[in-house]
């Protein structure tokens, strides 16, 4: 947890993960740099939990602070690869030595052609190479000093990460192949086949043919599937890029407090549709990417969660969810978050909905809790429902890993249609610096409503250091308020 202890004012705006000009924070705010703060954005306000860090802006009356995406200087595109290639290179020489040795693989092998890349090669090439080219081959090769040599077998060669070692004038490609695997002699190789995850079955039918037709039928058969070594590559997080996470999160923690904000909703004119279009733009207009289209939807008395045909124009008394993701720096984002929609006279939401967002927190702090090295999916879902139960809590838990994919590569910790646990996937152990979307829902009887139910769902990215869990930029544990 060290690693996030960070004074405020020790994040350089230039680094491109905080805001773009230093501000003093005087008034209350001054010396709670990690204490349970009061956030204002454009009139509305919302308390996150203590571990919300660096948001910082010009100051409004009472000491609160004013948040907007728009405050956050976004890389431009030239040092943003600079920064993804410093860490394409570090983690070549840290975390795949290591993922390659606990999984027993001498060499790993990813083939892919232009336009029909496999899942995991684009986070193995620099960021100057958006697609594969023609037929990109990378071998990794597990050396005696522990270190990885990487080459490549392509025709236009992959900048200074890799050493070319096919020469197209001298031999065919499936040749040269041949010839580096022989060799190097490797008792177990690593090709991307498998059955359960997707990240570790990028080889295309006809790229596997061609590989058999071309090694020598010893090596063939010591080829397995590299499912566990394309995952494990895929989720390690070395400390500088779970630095960078946090900034990242926050920006997207910003972004929505500017959405539930009286700045882009009028109730009684404003839409659902208004709003998740303007994630859509505000997201381009900073100029990063979206991972899946957002949502924002309407509960209100007589009117249940994503109930069909529902009214989508927003009123005053409504509770608001929305679900959004971005992407920076190669890395998603994907949160969940309530907002409440004032009626005259209230200065917050009812007490009853104030409970079912406790409840939410309450299931994220069990589940939080069985987050234990070693342990799977699985074993951390029962687990956790056991306790939930206990707790009288209702809720379910589909928490899933999040990284270089927005439903990233790791243990899947339940889905929302499987509550007793997920084969496969779910019997995948949890390893230290990981992270996950933390996606639950808690159902919590509202009084002022009757008695109907209110959904809280919620959704935090986290980082798991191996010793507890980390929330990244905080999270919510009180209504953005309209």
């Amino acid at each position: 947890m060290e690693r996030f202890r960070r004074q405020e004012l020790a994040v350089r705006p230039e680094a491109g993960f905080g805001i773009a000009n230093e501000y003093s924070i005087a008034g209350p705010m001054a010396m709670h740099c990690f204490s349970a703060r009061t956030v204002r954005c454009n009139g509305t306000i919302s308390r996150f939990c203590p571990d919300m860090s660096v948001l910082r802006g010009n100051r409004l009356g009472g000491g609160d602070v004013v948040v907007n995406a728009k405050q956050y200087r976004i890389l431009p595109q030239r040092e943003r690869a600079s920064i993804r290639n410093q860490w394409l290179k570090r983690r070549m020489e840290t975390v795949l030595p290591e993922v390659m040795r606990r999984e027993g693989f001498d060499m790993w092998i990813v083939s892919a052609r232009e336009y029909n890349e496999d899942p995991v090669i684009m986070s193995l090439l620099p960021a100057e190479m958006l697609s594969a080219r023609r037929r990109t081959i990378l071998v990794f090769s597990l050396t005696g000093t522990d270190e990885v040599e990487c080459l490549t077998l392509s025709r236009y060669g992959i900048g200074d990460l890799y050493r070319g070692a096919w020469d197209p004038e001298r031999e065919d490609q499936w040749e040269c192949l041949a010839g580096v695997v022989r060799d190097r002699d490797p008792g177990a190789i690593a090709i991307n086949m498998s059955e359960m995850f997707p990240f570790g079955d990028g080889l295309t039918h006809s790229e596997y043919l061609r590989m058999m037709d071309a090694v020598d039928d010893k090596y063939a058969k010591r080829m397995g599937s590299a499912e566990r070594l394309a995952v494990g590559w895929l989720e390690k997080r070395m400390p500088e890029e779970l630095d960078a996470y946090e900034r990242i999160v926050e920006i997207a923690h910003a972004m929505i407090c500017e959405a539930f904000s009286s700045r882009v909703i009028h109730p009684g004119i404003t839409t659902c549709e208004d709003v998740i279009w303007w994630f859509r733009q505000r997201i381009t207009d900073l100029g990063l990417s979206a991972w899946f289209h957002p949502s924002v939807s309407i509960q209100a008395h007589g009117q249940t969660f994503r109930q069909p045909d529902s009214r989508a124009l927003i009123q005053p008394g409504d509770v608001l969810h929305c679900d959004v993701g971005l992407r920076y720096l190669g890395l998603n984002t994907d949160t969940q978050q309530l907002a409440y929609v004032l009626r005259r006279g209230e200065s917050d939401a009812p007490r009853g909905l104030r409970e079912a967002l406790a409840a939410g927190n309450q299931l994220q702090d069990i589940t939080a809790a069985e987050f234990v090295a070693g342990r799977t999916g699985n074993e951390i879902l029962a687990k956790a429902q056991e306790r939930a139960r206990e707790a009288g809590l209702d809720g379910k838990i589909y928490t899933h890993p999040i990284g270089v994919h927005g439903h990233g590569a790791g243990p899947t910790i339940g889905l929302w249609d499987k509550q007793d646990g997920v084969s496969g996937r779910g019997d995948y152990p949890l390893y230290a610096d990981t992270c996950y979307a933390l996606e639950l829902s808690a159902s919590h009887p509202v009084p002022e409503w009757n008695g109907q139910p209110v959904l809280a769902a919620l959704e935090q990215d986290v980082a798991f250091t191996g010793d507890d869990v980390h929330y990244l930029a905080g999270r919510q544990t009180e209504y953005h308020l309209i």
